[in-house]
């Protein structure tokens, strides 16, 4: 009876182990369909396909933390699986999108966003521990390709409106691929303390969310990410501030003493 126990806890046990890993399976699989998606010219296609491989992406982790089954071998896998889908399919749809008109330059652009964002993931590997931080060090790589996949989509919702696009994409690949391997700071979104305290006020702002994105769903996605991608060095740049302010009067305190 205990060997039946044992046997059925085991395949338990390996089940739970499968489910976040088949996810990441999910959102490998989009980010090569993003990749077909670039080379067929069907860019909007492909920049959906991003923003669905990083929904999948929030779920294998999210997943492999509530069934307590996290694993090396699920850590590097979901890397491995994000240097596809968040740093080649974006890498090569900004290019042949916008990018290959500038020839040289713009393929270094686009090789610039895939190795800042290898070398984020590498660095955030070495980094991880257990517990849960509330921030990100650099910009989150899915962030940076949903950057890119949104403008992807706002530029081909308001090509009537928008300016040409080469030279405003040309400076946000470098943007981006500077934020994935600074030291800003960016919400990680772990800790639950504020829906906690105040879940009709979060409920209230997701439905509008949601009401946002159905009614203009290229636009508001930019804007969204936009927003996102911005705290991150306004949050920096308020922390420093109040670092400043609290040296400021302990310098004074020193040279009166002296």
């Amino acid at each position: 009876m205990k060997f039946k126990k044992r046997v059925k806890k085991n395949k338990k046990r390996k089940n739970i182990y499968i489910l976040p890993n088949i996810l990441t399976t999910g959102n490998l699989f989009f980010g090569f369909f993003s990749l077909i998606s670039t080379i067929n010219g069907k860019f909007s296609t492909a920049a959906i396909a991003i923003f669905i491989a990083a929904m999948f992406d929030q779920l294998d982790g999210r997943v492999a933390r509530l069934t307590k089954s996290t694993s090396c071998f699920g850590g590097e896998y979901d890397s491995l699986a994000d240097l596809v889908s968040f740093g080649i399919a974006p890498g090569i749809l900004i290019f042949l999108w916008a990018l290959k008109p500038y020839g040289r330059l713009g393929w270094l652009a686009a090789f610039l966003f895939v190795a800042c964002g290898a070398l984020r993931l590498a660095r955030f590997n070495v980094q991880a521990t257990n517990e849960q931080s509330k921030y990100f060090k650099g910009l989150p790589i899915p962030v940076a390709a949903s950057m890119i996949a949104s403008t992807v989509l706002l530029f081909n919702r308001f090509k009537d409106i928008i300016p040409p696009k080469q030279v405003p994409v040309l400076i946000l690949t470098y943007i981006l691929a500077f934020l994935m391997v600074s030291r800003i700071k960016y919400d990680s979104f772990k800790d639950w303390d504020t829906v906690k305290q105040k879940p009709f006020e979060v409920m209230v702002l997701i439905i509008l969310f949601i009401v946002l994105l159905v009614a203009e769903p290229a636009l508001m996605l930019f804007l969204f990410t936009l927003i996102y991608i911005l705290l991150g060095p306004v949050h920096s740049f308020l922390e420093w501030q109040k670092i400043k302010k609290v040296e400021k009067p302990e310098k004074e305190s020193e040279e009166v003493n002296y």
